[in-house]
C-alpha cells in the first residue's frame, strides 16, 4: 500500500462533502466475484439481458434456477472492512452520499444510510405486470416449495447472483409467478439492455454535482453506467479520487489513483482521519 497516496487521499476526504461511487471490486472481499477485476479476468461473463429474460420462458427458467443457487452465497455475504470503512466515513459526516453499482445490499448491511442503488437490489423481486415488490426471501420460500428435492451445486457464482449450471441441472426447475396477479417476476435489478430509471440517474447526477470530491471505489469504469458520473465531475472541476485494483476508464480524469485492495486501504484511510468529538 502506498502510504503517501493514502495520506493525500485522507487530506481530500477530510474536507467532507464526498460522493462515493462504488463497484463490484468493493465486494470481492465479501466473497462476491466481479466481472472485470482480478477475480473476473479468468471468467467469461455472460450476464442475462432484459430482452432475453422477458422474451423466453426457457431463459427465465435458466435464470431463476441459477439465481436460486447463487442467492445462497449472495444472501449470506457479509460486509467486509471496505464497506464498514465507508459506513464509518458516513457516520463521521464526511459523505454527501453513496452511489453503488452493486446489487448486494452490503453498504446498507454495514450501516450506511444514504445509499442510491443505481442498478437496484437482489433482495427484492418486482412483478412486471402489477409492479408489486416483494422480499427475495419470500420468493426463495416459494421456489423451494415448487421444487422439492431439487439440488444443483454451481461451479461458480457471478456478480449478478447467479450460479453457472448445466442444462441437465436446469431441466425440470419450476418457475413461480406473481401471487397477486400471475404476472412475470423479475429481480428488482437493472439487467443489461434495460435502462436505469431516469429519476434515479438524475438523483445520482445531483449528488455528484453537489459534491466536493468524487471517490470511486472498486469500479473499473469500463461501461458508461458508472463512467458518466466521473465525466460529470470532471466537467464541473470536481476532484476525483479512484481506489481500484487495476486501471480504470476514469484514470485520465482523476486527481489521485491508488491501485490497492479496498478493505485494507479504506481501513487505513479511516485511521488517518480525525474522529469527531461526541
Amino acid at each position: 500500500m502506498d502510504g503517501v497516496t493514502v495520506t493525500r487521499l485522507a487530506e481530500l476526504v477530510a474536507g467532507g462533502g464526498v460522493a462515493v461511487l462504488s463497484g463490484a471490486g468493493l465486494s470481492t472481499e465479501s466473497g462476491i466475484p466481479d466481472y472485470r477485476g482480478p477475480t473476473g479476468r479468468a471468467r467469461r461473463a455472460e450476464p442475462m439481458t432484459y430482452q432475453r429474460f422477458t422474451g423466453s420462458a426457457q431463459a427465465r427458467q435458466r435464470y431463476w434456477a441459477r439465481s436460486h443457487v447463487g442467492w445462497r452465497q449472495i444472501g449470506q455475504a457479509r460486509p467486509n472492512a471496505g464497506h464498514r470503512a465507508v459506513a464509518e466515513l458516513e457516520r463521521r459526516g464526511l459523505l454527501a452520499g453513496i452511489v453503488t453499482q452493486n446489487v448486494d445490499g452490503l453498504h446498507q448491511a454495514a450501516g450506511a444510510r444514504r445509499v442510491i442503488e443505481l442498478h437496484g437490489g437482489l433482495d427484492r423481486v418486482v412483478c412486471l405486470s402489477c409492479r408489486e415488490r416483494t422480499p427475495r426471501a419470500e420468493l426463495e420460500r416459494r421456489l423451494r416449495a415448487a421444487n422439492p428435492g431439487w439440488e444443483a451445486a454451481g461451479a461458480r457464482i457471478n456478480p449478478d447472483g447467479d450460479a453457472v449450471l448445466t442444462d441437465a441441472q436446469v431441466a425440470g426447475f419450476q418457475v413461480v409467478d406473481c401471487e397477486a396477479c400471475g404476472g412475470m417476476l423479475k429481480p428488482d435489478v437493472v439487467f443489461f439492455g434495460e435502462n436505469v430509471p431516469r429519476p434515479r440517474v438524475d438523483e445520482c447526477f445531483a449528488l455528484v454535482a453537489g459534491a466536493s470530491l468524487l471517490l470511486v471505489l472498486g469500479s473499473s469504469l469500463t461501461v458508461r453506467s458508472g463512467l458518466r458520473f466521473v465525466t460529470k465531475a470532471a466537467s464541473l472541476g470536481i476532484p476525483i479520487a479512484i481506489v481500484n485494483q487495476g486501471e480504470t476508464g476514469g484514470d485520465a480524469d482523476a486527481s489521485l489513483t491508488l491501485d490497492a485492495p479496498l478493505g485494507p486501504t479504506l481501513t487505513e484511510l479511516t485511521a488517518r482521519l480525525p474522529v469527531p468529538a461526541q
